[in-house]
Order: C-alpha cells, then sequence, then structure tokens
C-alpha cells in the first residue's frame, strides 16, 4: 500500500536548542522527495522524527490518515536505509533480507519466497548463502535496501546511504535505488548533503538551512531558478552581484553595481524582480570578451577547464569567475568585458539588510 506523508507545522528541539522551527512538507504518493542541506541544517532530525526516533516540541506528523507522532517506533511499520547498512553480522544475505518479514509473522515459505525474489531483484542470487563480512560495501548496501524493500512499507527513508562507497559505485547504487523505489512505487524520503546525488534521485528536493526549507522544487528548477541567494550559492551560483534599476529605455532596464558600472538587460530575458536585486550567475554565465555591454573587469590568474577557461576578474563588483572560450585565451592583466548569459544568469530579490 502506498500513501501520502505530511509534515505539519513541526517544531523539534534538543535540550533547549531549536533545530526545526514550523517546518511543513508533504510527498504524494509515489513521490522520492530529498532533504539536501549541510550538516546542522535539520534534514536528519526531520527523518529520526519521521521514524520515531525522536518526538516533536509542537505539530504532527501524518502517513496516510494514521497520525504518527506519538507512536513508538516499532509500530510505525517503516522501512528504514541507514548509511551504516545495520546488518546482522550473524544472519546471511538471505535471513537478512527475510527478517522483518519474520518479524511481522510471516510463515517461513511466504518469506522466503518473498525474500528470494527481492534478492533476485537486487542482483545478489549468487550471494544469498553469505554473511556479511563477505560482502562489498556495494553488496552490503544492496542487501540493506531488500530487506527494506521486502517488507512493503508504505514508507521508506534513506539516511545519507551512499556516504561510505566510492564515487563510481555511488552512482551506480543511486541509479539501482530509484529504479527500485519507482518499480514498488513506495513513497520515499532521502537526506543526503551530496547535491548530485539529490537530483539526480528525485522527483523534488527540499534545500534546507537552520531547520527551514529554503526551496522545494523539482531539481531542474532548483538548478536553474533558485528563490534566493541562499539556494542560489547552494546550487553553483559563485558570482552574486548586487545591482541597482535605474533607467527603463526601449526594451531595457540599465542597472548600476557597485563601483558606478552600469549594464542593460533585455526586459524579454530578464525580469528584474525590485528596485534593487541580485544578480546571480555562475562562472559559465558571465562570458569573457574583448568589447561589449558588460561589467567592466581586469583579468587574473586562468585556468584550464577542458571545455573553457575559467579567470579570476577584477570588477567594479568585487572580484567574480568567468568562463571565456578556448579559441580566445586572454592574458592575465588584460582589460575585458564580462557578459550575462541570460540561460546562465537569474535575477533574485536582494537580501534584506
Amino acid at each position: 500500500m502506498t500513501v501520502s506523508l505530511s509534515i505539519e507545522n513541526v517544531t523539534a528541539h534538543y535540550g533547549t536548542t531549536k533545530v526545526l522551527e514550523d517546518l511543513s512538507l508533504h510527498i504524494a504518493e509515489g513521490e522520492l522527495v530529498s532533504l539536501l542541506g549541510s550538516s546542522g541544517c535539520g534534514k536528519t532530525t526531520t527523518l529520526r522524527l519521521v521514524a520515531g526516533f525522536l518526538e516533536p516540541t509542537a505539530g504532527r506528523i501524518m502517513l496516510g490518515d494514521r497520525d504518527l507522532t506519538r507512536l513508538p517506533a516499532h509500530s510505525r511499520d517503516i522501512g528504514l536505509v541507514f548509511q551504516t547498512y545495520a546488518l546482522f553480522p550473524h544472519l546471511t544475505v538471505r535471513d537478512n533480507v527475510a527478517f522483518g518479514l519474520k518479524q511481522r509473522g510471516v510463515s517461513t515459505k511466504e518469506r522466503n519466497t518473498r525474500a528470494n525474489d527481492m534478492i533476485d531483484r537486487v542482483g545478489l542470487n549468487a550471494l544469498a548463502d553469505r554473511y556479511p563480512a563477505n560482502l562489498s560495501g556495494g553488496q552490503r548496501q544492496r542487501v540493506a535496501l531488500a530487506r527494506a524493500l521486502v517488507i512493503e512499507p508504505p514508507l521508506l527513508m534513506f539516511d545519507e546511504p551512499l556516504s561510505n562507497l566510492d564515487a563510481k559505485l555511488r552512482v551506480d547504487m543511486r541509479v539501482e535505488i530509484r529504479r527500485l523505489q519507482q518499480a514498488n512505487g513506495t513513497t520515499a524520503l532521502y537526506v543526503t548533503h551530496d547535491q548530485e546525488e539529490a537530483f539526480s534521485i528525485s522527483d523534488r528536493v527540499a534545500i534546507m538551512n537552520a531547520g527551514r526549507i529554503m526551496q522545494l522544487d523539482a531539481p531542474e528548477v532548483l538548478y536553474s531558478r533558485p528563490a534566493n541567494a541562499f539556494v542560489a550559492d547552494f546550487v553553483g551560483f559563485e558570482n552574486m552581484i548586487p545591482m541597482k534599476a535605474i533607467a527603463e529605455s526601449g526594451d531595457a532596464v540599465r542597472a548600476e553595481m557597485p563601483g558606478g558600472a552600469t549594464l542593460s538587460l533585455p526586459k524579454d530575458t530578464f525580469t528584474v524582480p525590485a528596485q534593487n536585486f541580485i544578480l546571480a550567475t555562475r562562472p559559465e554565465g558571465l562570458l569573457v570578451a574583448p568589447s561589449g555591454d558588460g561589467i567592466p573587469t581586469t583579468l587574473g590568474l586562468r585556468t584550464y577547464l577542458g571545455r573553457a577557461y575559467q579567470y579570476q576578474c577584477e570588477t567594479p563588483a568585487g572580484e567574480l569567475k568567468a568562463n571565456g572560450p578556448l579559441t580566445q585565451p586572454f592574458e592575465s592583466g588584460s582589460n575585458a568585458v564580462l557578459i550575462p548569459q541570460a540561460e546562465q544568469c537569474c535575477l533574485l530579490p536582494a537580501e534584506p539588510a
């Protein structure tokens, strides 16, 4: 049975320290939502509240029409995949996978059938009689995933499940997790600090900071249209240029940046959110050119990226990073302009003083 998860106005404390404040999140049936953020942002606390390892100070947690808020963890019927695998070392792969079914009173015949089927689905048939000590990290994680899925939980939760694996195996395992989650149609909550991992595996991602969700959206929206400066910085908009709209002329808005330089922003491409705003770009969003309507700069250190040269740029607005084409390298110390590339830029409201 697949159900939705609703976290409604939840506040949580560790002692006297508030770690979540009025947090609300709804995950639809069959949807995978990731909580993404740096250490201390509240993502793991949120998972622990849903799992029943912590109780909220205020608010409630609903799984379908069941109120989980005060239920003990063992009564919640949730599948959990941990960072540390948490396998029983004295049990074989088959017995580890079947453990949850045994605890639920499933008959020996049925639990063996279901365990063997799930072991087959994660590609571990040949290893069913091995013990965890004789498995690789990726194999152990597959066992942990099979054990969580075999009980057919209404909700599946992942707590940094790939952080102990090497880079290539992480890519393989996130594909496997997504494949199995979609095949089962299981509602899932995924916790990670890895942006690429979250974006590749999720229907939606919640970027968290200081116990709050800063933006909840599809990965494509977060990457290209962050809602505020915090999210923009988090997803790689390294250049944050304060701007002030000073005039309109036909199809463009003229804006001034610190130091007095001005820039024309075409209205058909850029929507200026207020008189004071931030032009946010990744390095590839500023094209280094010899001349044109752009930000005047003196070029500093040049580095080779394979697809482009990247420059440290001294500008009236401070130091910026910008990319230039391989076919037209510039020498350090050269004067140039940085031309915003609309598809790689966004305009954000200015941060409150």
